[in-house]
């Protein structure tokens, strides 16, 4: 098997699409959600003239704010990477054979004999000591790696590309059209959101899609049962 097969079976895997599948993921799925439970929420209170202009708010805060809360979290992930790496190279300075023993200790735990995990361990502190020590101990890889920046970039353009999902149903011409069409929008936006998903995730197909209608379907529902009590309350 030559170097360019090899490479390509890793492609085939599907962890190396995890720094910015569960970002692109979560912001579709919440601009569907948010933005159509808002604007349901809106006409169910009684305030019909303000729907469009409502989703398109929403879908501009909840943008910005998906990448700013996407960034915090996964910068925070970063900096505990750091910190570990920090910590490891310290380790290596003041004590290289403790260290050595350790991974030693690791190899032996997953199956190597003593002299085999001692030679392994050797020739892996003789090319890099550090990236052994964060990858077999720490299990820190770089296809795993937090990107803070590649998670918030994702997570805003897949909020605002679901948003203008049930947007569109706003654009109907009266007002029990407009609820219906956002409904049905929002819904057919949720499978494919749930279909898109299965399929970078090389997840089931029907248990994804339903796992997404439903939750989606009952965030809308509690929305619109909330917007009809503060409108029968008269606040």
């Amino acid at each position: 098997m030559s170097l360019d097969d090899v490479f390509q079976r890793n492609l085939d895997h599907k962890v190396h699409k995890a720094g910015w599948l569960r970002a692109a993921v979560l912001g579709a799925n919440d601009g569907l959600v948010a933005t159509a439970s808002l604007m349901i929420g809106i006409s169910a209170a009684g305030k019909s003239d303000f729907i469009f202009t409502g989703g398109c708010a929403g879908i501009a805060a909840g943008a910005m704010s998906m990448a700013v809360g996407e960034y915090i979290s996964v910068r925070s992930q970063t900096d505990i990477e750091l910190a570990d790496r920090r910590i490891e190279a310290e380790h290596l300075a003041i004590d290289p054979d403790g260290e050595l023993e350790e991974l030693i200790h690791i190899y032996i735990q997953r199956g190597l004999t003593r002299d085999l995990a001692e030679q392994v361990a050797k020739a892996m502190h003789e090319k890099d000591a550090l990236e052994a020590h964060l990858r077999d101990e720490l299990g820190q890889f770089e296809h795993t790696k937090a990107r803070p920046i590649q998670a918030a970039v994702a997570s805003a353009i897949a909020y605002t590309a679901g948003g203008l999902i049930p947007l569109l149903g706003a654009l109907a011409p009266s007002m029990g059209a407009k609820v219906t069409s956002i409904v049905i929008f929002t819904v057919l936006g949720l499978a494919g959101t749930g279909l898109i998903s299965s399929r970078l995730a090389g997840s089931r197909l029907l248990t994804t899609v339903l796992r997404v209608v439903i939750g989606g379907s009952l965030g809308m529902a509690i929305t619109a049962g909330i917007g009809s009590l503060v409108h029968l309350s008269g606040i």
